[in-house]
């Protein structure tokens, strides 16, 4: 088979925020480097299945049996038991390939080292794909020391903790939440799944020097798994679908007028801060586009959460369309986020954080109001207003357990109108143009030309 062109299997967890870059990777691996792709899905959800049938003719995509788990389970276990079932179906579909083709490579995403043990029995080297920070893999590095010299909650810890090539960081900003509760089962599984990342042939990572360069120096000087920097990769389908109406109303806006507010397509909020941000944006009056969701008043927020059905336009403050339809519009269905960021009367996004939403906001120079929510959110929300100085991070009313109207409106004035808003723009500006020259995938040059080779890593 060593003729033959090579064959890489990718395997994303469950979830848009997983399946964006990995899919985002195939693409450059088959359009770039001629490398023939088989992509496998865990995720039936109708989302899923139109992002995957957007993917070109040259990735070959294989769904896998999803196993009938009740719905209200943690996010993480519930990643981790879906992955475990797989494992049989995995080994046929790879034992096939294995026969068929020249297959060099698996490639998987964080929660998925549990599967490295099917690639090993049937001899090919099992990579991982990290769809997030470099800062957040220098933390599952350290992660074995920190939970050896640290004592109680990381977020009691009253210190700020020290990562070598990262920023400090507030113990709090640690994702959650399953790094929260070093009692639960989650975080012991997490654990278990960070240890094995060290049994990694290589790790991808969808990020830039421009971006985190201490983190990414400081992982590119270990000893083993070595690290490629390839980002960023974001999802561009150049899609000329405007059936929400959105960039039909922002062509009738001034450039650089509207704030742009989405918390993805797993953030919630709960009822009572879905009015705190009605209301803020209102006390404002500045011009907005809000993709909203129902709310919902679960603890666990990810993709797996019980979610109201209900139109979240019924939970805003009453008038508040007709009081605002000067100013706002508010979408409650899917909506074109690239094509929103690039537009022109874009002047800042309002973003719960997810990385492929900030690599799309970065990538466009669009500065940030940063609104975390769950898993490593707080994480890049704590890089992206301290460490890069492209985002303002809302303060969070303690009592309450929520960001007030006023710090809402606060924070808009100061990002649409203020002087920090123009320190920001600029700051964004020159980090998304040296991202864009650096062409770090360009790293994958060695590790092709070694699966070109047939070369055993």
């Amino acid at each position: 088979m060593a003729n033959n062109p090579p064959h890489v299997v990718i395997l994303p967890s469950p979830g848009m925020g997983h399946l964006i870059p990995l899919a985002e990777f195939a693409k450059l691996l088959t359009t770039n480097y001629g490398v023939n792709v088989t992509f496998l899905t865990l995720d039936d959800s109708p989302q899923i299945k139109s992002f995957i049938n957007a993917l070109p003719d040259t990735i070959t995509y294989i769904p896998l049996p999803i196993p009938d788990l009740p719905p209200t389970e943690i996010a993480v276990k519930r990643m981790i038991l879906i992955v475990a079932h797989c494992l049989p179906f995995l080994r046929e579909v790879m034992a096939k390939l294995k026969a068929s083709t020249n297959l060099v490579a698996f490639v998987v995403d964080l929660m998925g080292t549990k599967t490295f043990e099917v690639a090993k029995e049937l001899g090919v080297s099992p990579y991982i794909m990290f769809p997030s920070t470099a800062t957040f893999l220098n933390l599952i590095f350290h992660l074995p020391e920190l939970d050896r010299t640290i004592q109680g909650e990381y977020k009691d810890h009253p210190h700020l903790i020290q990562i070598p090539g990262s920023a400090p960081i507030h113990g709090k900003d640690f994702p959650m939440p399953f790094l929260q509760d070093r009692k639960s089962q989650a975080y012991i599984s997490s654990f278990q799944i960070c240890v094995r990342f060290k049994e990694a042939a290589g790790i991808f990572i969808n990020s830039a020097s421009a971006i985190e360069s201490g983190p990414i120096k400081a992982l590119m000087n270990m000893n083993s798994p070595p690290v490629y920097p390839i980002g960023p990769l974001v999802h561009d389908t150049n899609s000329e679908d405007d059936s929400s109406g959105c960039i039909k109303w922002l062509d009738e806006q001034l450039p650089g007028s509207v704030l742009f507010v989405s918390f993805g397509s797993g953030g919630r909020l709960s009822s009572e801060q879905f009015t705190e941000l009605a209301v803020g944006l209102e006390m404002r009056g500045h011009r907005f586009l809000w993709i909203a969701r129902s709310p919902t008043e679960t603890e666990e927020r990810g993709f797996f959460e019980v979610k109201s059905k209900s139109d979240p336009l019924l939970f805003l403050p009453d008038g508040f369309l007709e009081r605002t339809k000067e100013i706002g519009l508010v979408v409650d269905s899917w909506a074109p986020q690239l094509a929103i960021l690039k537009h022109a009367a874009i002047g800042g996004f309002l973003t719960h954080c997810g990385w492929n939403s900030s690599l799309e906001s970065i990538v466009h120079s669009v500065p940030m109001i940063a609104w975390p929510l769950y898993a490593e959110q707080n994480m890049n929300a704590a890089m992206l207003a301290g460490e890069l100085k492209i985002a303002i991070r809302p303060v969070v009313d303690e009592k309450r357990g929520l960001i007030g109207r006023d710090e809402i409106s606060k924070v808009v004035r100061e990002l649409m109108e203020g002087e920090e808003g123009k320190k920001l723009r600029i700051h964004v500006k020159r980090i998304a143009e040296n991202a864009i020259k650096e062409d770090s995938y360009r790293s994958l040059d060695p590790i092709v030309n070694i699966w070109k080779n047939n070369i055993s890593t």
